[in-house]
């Protein structure tokens, strides 16, 4: 919406600039493969298979990335970003395979909902009691990544 030229040419563009310790927490992209590259600083990466056959089910992968590396996180697949460095900032450009690849924040989803999802639910998927459910829940979830 942003770079007209690109509208309906089915790719998306961002640049992300990350604090120091500055994250974009776990998230997918529900309709885009994302490919990044570290234009300044370090990254921490890492994404999760998909619910696949064993033995690679749910399996973690990550890297660290540094000026110049390119990474791919799959279509649909939680991903994440980290800036592991406390004293200096990181910037990377992220392109997407859509115009509208979608973001969804996971803790955001799960625990921000609204209307919420039951806490019955959430203790049962999480196996954890209620009062952790509760907690999390009402934690302010719209700028949890800073």
């Amino acid at each position: 919406m942003q770079i007209a030229g690109l509208n309906t040419l089915g790719i998306s563009i961002a640049r992300i600039d990350y604090a120091p310790l500055g994250q974009n927490p776990p998230h997918t992209h529900p309709r885009a493969t994302e490919i990044l590259t570290v234009l300044e600083g370090t990254l921490y990466i890492g994404f999760v298979t998909s619910n696949q056959p064993a033995p690679n089910r749910n399996k973690f992968l990550s890297k660290v990335l540094n000026k110049g590396d390119v990474f791919v996180f799959p279509v649909g697949l939680i991903h994440f970003q980290f800036n592991p460095n406390p004293h200096q900032p990181a910037v990377a450009i992220a392109a997407l395979s859509s115009q509208n690849p979608g973001a969804i924040t996971i803790a955001n989803a799960v625990f921000g909902s609204d209307p919420a999802i039951s806490d019955d639910v959430l203790a049962k998927a999480f196996q954890v009691e209620k009062n952790t459910i509760d907690y999390l829940q009402a934690q302010f979830w719209e700028n949890n990544h800073y």
